[in-house]
C-alpha cells in the first residue's frame, strides 16, 4: 500500500491503561463524554410502581366521591319533595278520593322507597329539645305547657343521611312568657 503525505496516521492507543486506573479517551474526542447508559428496566419498574400507587389511591377515594355525589343529588331532590308534599296536602284537603290524590300517593310511595334505599331518614323534631346540629331556629313561641327550648313547630322538615345531617329542620322553639311586674300586679 502506498502512503501519501496528506494521509493522517492514527495515533497509537496504549494497550493498557496508564497508572492510576484512569481511561484515556481516544485522540480526537477530548472533552466529549460518552452518552450515559439508559436503564429502561429501572424506568419501567418505577413507572409501574407509580401507576400502582395511583390505582390504589383512586380505589380508596372512589367511595368518598360516590358518597359526595349521592349527597348532592339527594340534596337537590329535597326542594322538589317539599313542593310535592305541599301540593299533596292541598289535593287531600279538597279532593281526597280522586285519581289525582291516588297518583300523588304513588309518587310519595316512590319517594319513600328511594329514601329508604339511600338511607335518608326524615327528622321528627316536634316536642323534642332543640339541637343546634340538626335544627335551625326561625322564631320562638310563648308557651307555658312546653319546656323552654323545645321544638313546637316544624316549618321545613329536616333529613338525615345515615346519621349525618343532609338538611337541617327549620323550626320554632318554645320560650316561657315573660311575667310583667307592672303597677297593676304590685298592688295585689
Amino acid at each position: 500500500m502506498i502512503k501519501h503525505k496528506n494521509d493522517a496516521v492514527p495515533p497509537e492507543v496504549p494497550a493498557s491503561p496508564p497508572e492510576g486506573g484512569e481511561q484515556v479517551p481516544p485522540a480526537g474526542t477530548a472533552g466529549v463524554c460518552p452518552p450515559p447508559a439508559v436503564d429502561y428496566l429501572d424506568q419501567l419498574l418505577r413507572l409501574k410502581a407509580e401507576f400502582e400507587n395511583y390505582r390504589k389511591r383512586v380505589d380508596r377515594e372512589k367511595p368518598e366521591y360516590v358518597r359526595l355525589g349521592r349527597i348532592a343529588v339527594l340534596g337537590k331532590l329535597l326542594p322538589l319533595y317539599d313542593l310535592l308534599q305541599k301540593a299533596h296536602q292541598e289535593v287531600l284537603a279538597a279532593h281526597n278520593d280522586t285519581p289525582l290524590a291516588k297518583g300523588m300517593d304513588g309518587i310519595f310511595k316512590e319517594f319513600d322507597k328511594l329514601f329508604r334505599e339511600e338511607g335518608v331518614i326524615a327528622m321528627d323534631p316536634l316536642n323534642k329539645p332543640f339541637d343546634a346540629l340538626q335544627h335551625e331556629v326561625f322564631g320562638t313561641v310563648d308557651r307555658e305547657d312546653m319546656p323552654e327550648g323545645a321544638v313546637v313547630d316544624v316549618l321545613q322538615s329536616g333529613f338525615l343521611l345515615q346519621d349525618r345531617v343532609l338538611r337541617t329542620a327549620k323550626v320554632r322553639i318554645a320560650r316561657k312568657p315573660k311575667k310583667e311586674d307592672g303597677p297593676a300586679t304590685a298592688g295585689k
